[in-house]
């Protein structure tokens, strides 16, 4: 596909993960294998690039061109070492006050040098605190090069600059253009061809005499200035498509708030279109969490007359007194300590009885997406005298999340399972009426409701639950037979 192409079917690829950074990623890899630019008779007279043929091809290659295995280039293209296309500015310990460069002074989105810099003086320098730059001058991280903290140094310092020996220094020769240097650094070429020269695990790196051994792939000077004004021309409307894709990110959520907020006043199905209309699109988690908070605030289905009231159904409910404006009036508000006949979680010290096979032991990683996940699970063998037999799980209970980084996720117990124990971890909750189990799972998983109001006291500083936090819950109750249709 041709870069023409791209930009005039870009708008099927705007949805895609990272859509201008893949575009900005193929301009700079076309523009260094010369896709971009034509070539030109006149470029092979500028004098500094036939001083530079000259001396190169009758060095290295006794006039004849070589190919690099990255890729092919034009004949009036030359592939170079870093050695040949740019020098060092040499190094010194500081000792006048200096203004330093090192690896977090630079912004590898950009590729510049950040404006703010350390000034420091000689008895606070840092030993790697020593490569001297200049205006021009090109610097590049060698340890862990794949973040690309490059930079052309564009200003003068004062005091002067003096940079970490974390960079490899490449100040251009009269026959290369800095910018194009640049832009070969930050290819996706120059990369691989780094990755294939790195050492080290943790902090991988290349040396700089490896570095300085790295192809370049160099056209006459003329052209690198012409290939530098297109990549500049083409950047910039990467910048305008990246805006106007920020534009219409933004009137979609507004839509989608809009078309959430319509169908949450009045879940109708004409309002429920809106949900899926061609021009802006519904998050499924927040399609997800309207359809949860409608359900628990009785909006999704008619309430009917004829239902049997709750405490008909439940005898000895005890409903909350007070505000239940919230809720139909055919509902009831309980606290959920007055729901069940348990509410607990496991015992501590429970490594002792880990075994290769015996009881299961449900942790928090066995509650995923609001269900009781068994496919990787640990063995316990327990003493029928351990206190943590009280948190056995059966079936229907609500098992929570109370610690760790899935706090207030629920799971519902649906079906009998061989005998199992919750970690400490979770909050073991057995309903009083097994027949509303299945509601106030739904309460559980909604942020309309129970899970709403955990999240709110759970997410501090030190994220986690109580006991007390679930057994206070005041959960809506509707009639069973709408809790069904619900």
């Amino acid at each position: 596909m041709t870069l023409e192409t791209f930009f005039k079917k870009f708008d099927l690829f705007a949805d895609a993960p990272d859509a201008v950074a893949k575009l900005r990623e193929l301009v700079l890899e076309m523009a260094v294998r010369g896709q971009l630019s034509e070539r030109q008779a006149a470029d092979q007279s500028e004098p500094a690039w036939r001083a530079f043929l000259n001396e190169f091809d009758n060095r290295i290659y006794g006039g004849e061109p070589r190919q690099s295995p990255a890729f092919n280039i034009s004949d009036a293209w030359r592939w170079a070492c870093m050695a040949d296309v740019a020098d060092a500015c040499g190094q010194k310990k500081p000792d006048e006050p200096f203004t330093y460069i090192d690896v977090a002074s630079i912004d590898n989105q950009r590729g510049s040098i950040k404006s703010e810099l350390e000034v420091l003086h000689p008895e606070n320098a840092p030993s790697r605190a020593r490569k001297l730059v200049k205006r021009g001058t090109i610097i590049y991280a060698t340890v862990r090069p794949y973040l690309k903290n490059i930079a052309v140094v564009d200003r003068e310092f004062s005091p002067t600059a003096i940079v970490s020996t974390a960079f490899a220094i490449l100040h251009p020769r009269p026959f290369v253009d800095g910018q194009f240097l640049f832009h070969w650094l930050r290819s996706r070429s120059f990369e691989a061809e780094v990755a294939e020269r790195m050492k080290g695990v943790a902090y991988p790196a290349i040396n700089d005499g490896e570095f300085r051994g790295c192809p370049v792939p160099l056209p006459p000077l003329a052209e690198q200035k012409r290939i530098v004004a297109k990549v500049d021309e083409l950047m910039a409307v990467c910048d305008r498509l990246e805006e106007q894709l920020k534009e219409r990110d933004a009137r979609h959520a507004a839509l989608s708030r809009a078309a959430l907020a319509r169908f949450a006043e009045a879940p109708t199905p004409a309002n429920l279109d809106y949900l899926f209309h061609a021009s802006f699109p519904i998050p499924p988690a927040d399609l997800r969490k309207t359809i949860l908070t409608l359900a628990v605030r009785g909006k999704l289905v008619p309430q009917d007359p004829n239902d049997e009231p709750a405490d008909v159904t439940f005898p000895g409910l005890e409903p909350v007194i007070g505000d239940d404006s919230e809720v139909p009036s055919q509902w009831a508000l309980c606290t959920y300590r007055t729901l069940t006949t348990i509410v607990t979680s496991g015992s501590r010290g429970w490594k002792e009885f880990y075994a290769a096979k015996g009881s299961i032991f449900v942790r928090t990683q066995n509650i995923k997406t609001d269900r009781l996940i068994l496919d990787d699970v640990a063995f316990v063998d327990l003493p029928k005298s351990t206190e943590g037999m009280r948190a056995q799980v059966m079936k229907d209970d609500i098992l929570i999340t109370i610690t760790g980084a899935n706090v207030t996720k629920a799971a519902r117990v649906e079906e009998q399972i061989p005998e199992a124990y919750v970690s400490q971890h979770i909050a073991l909750t057995r309903p009083r009426w097994s027949e509303m189990s299945e509601w106030l799972h739904l309460c559980f998983i909604s942020h309309g409701s129970a899970r709403g109001a955990l999240e709110q006291l759970a997410y501090g500083d030190k994220p986690g639950l109580n006991l007390n936090n679930i057994r206070d819950l005041v959960m809506p109750l509707p009639p069973l037979a709408e809790q069904r249709r619900i």
